[in-house]
């Protein structure tokens, strides 16, 4: 399948859309510093924005309270994370439920790493879901009408293969899932050959492209070796020599982004989802240069 440039570019009269993942705070501090950027953010009218959610259900209650914090005191559409360990069936229903009664309609479903930690052997919990379809299907029958699932374009670390990750993702697809966020990556490339595949294997919800705004390499690198995403050999020599210099740091990071942006939206790419690491002014920058403009000051 040909990648067909699309009839935009930089600048454009219409723009893209755009989405934000936030991470829940673990201080006053930090929680000062995420409502900050949501409040920066807010203007620039997301499609939606998502909090995540620890390994083994370890940040619950701040994933939960920072969500309904956004439900109550913003117009953004907040999704909540959700994964398949740290509880019971029941008991994730029952959580489904409370973010239903507090005005949330949108889940992000995902299987979620070990309790142990990412990058440890991962264990279905006792009485829990032991697959993300089934998590999907649950959140669907308890009424959540937008279900974002995961997918990894370069092969989940515990797959034998991108074939199989296609059939989990039709299964999350069957099971409900209304769109697919994809793991970071850099080759915009990898991108392309994934969403042709998905679409030929009957994946027909929308995948979008997850940018990645991490402007510390060794943060990055890190990340990236868990989640199995391959880091060009370009892109070390950009940050040699700047551990002390943030400011710049940012700067190759909004460049190297901003190439990559370009390139999926010359190739169909509609929608981008920017993990923000709770920080405004990387994902300002991008969204700017995207053509989305802030049209009112958050309420």
């Amino acid at each position: 399948m040909t990648h067909q440039p699309s009839s935009f570019a930089f600048g454009r009269n219409s723009a893209p859309n755009v989405s934000f993942e936030f991470f829940p705070p673990k201080t006053d501090a930090m929680a000062d510093r995420l409502w900050d950027t949501v409040t920066k953010l807010e203007p620039y009218k997301p499609d939606f924005v998502s909090v995540t959610y620890g390994a083994g259900g370890s940040t619950r209650e701040r994933t939960r309270n920072t969500v309904k914090r956004i439900i109550s005191e913003t117009r953004l559409n907040a999704a909540a994370h959700l994964t398949c360990v740290g509880a019971t069936r029941l008991e994730t229903r029952n959580i489904i439920r409370d973010y239903k009664s507090a005005g949330v309609d949108h889940i992000v479903a995902l299987r979620g790493d070990s309790p142990e930690g990412a990058g440890q052997p991962y264990s279905t919990h006792p009485g829990g879901f032991e697959s993300t379809a089934e998590l999907v299907r649950a959140i669907r029958e308890e009424g959540i009408s937008e279900v974002t699932v995961g997918c990894y374009p370069e092969r989940h670390p515990d797959s034998p293969s991108i074939d199989h990750d296609l059939d989990v993702l039709k299964a999350k697809i069957d099971a409900g899932a209304t769109r697919a966020v994809t793991q970071f990556f850099f080759d915009p490339d990898i991108f392309f050959r994934f969403r042709d595949k998905a679409v030929a294997a009957g994946v027909s919800v929308p995948i979008i492209p997850g940018l990645m705004l991490q402007s510390n390499f060794n943060g990055l690198q890190r990340m990236a070796d868990l989640c199995g995403a391959s880091v060009p050999d370009s892109l070390p020599p950009l940050y040699e020599g700047l551990d002390d210099d943030a400011d710049t740091r940012d700067l190759v990071t909004a460049n190297v982004v901003a190439k990559l942006a370009r390139k999926l939206e010359k190739g169909g790419a509609d929608h981008f989802h920017f993990y923000t690491l709770n920080r405004a002014n990387l994902a300002i920058c991008l969204v700017r240069l995207l053509g989305v403009r802030a049209l009112q000051k958050a309420a």
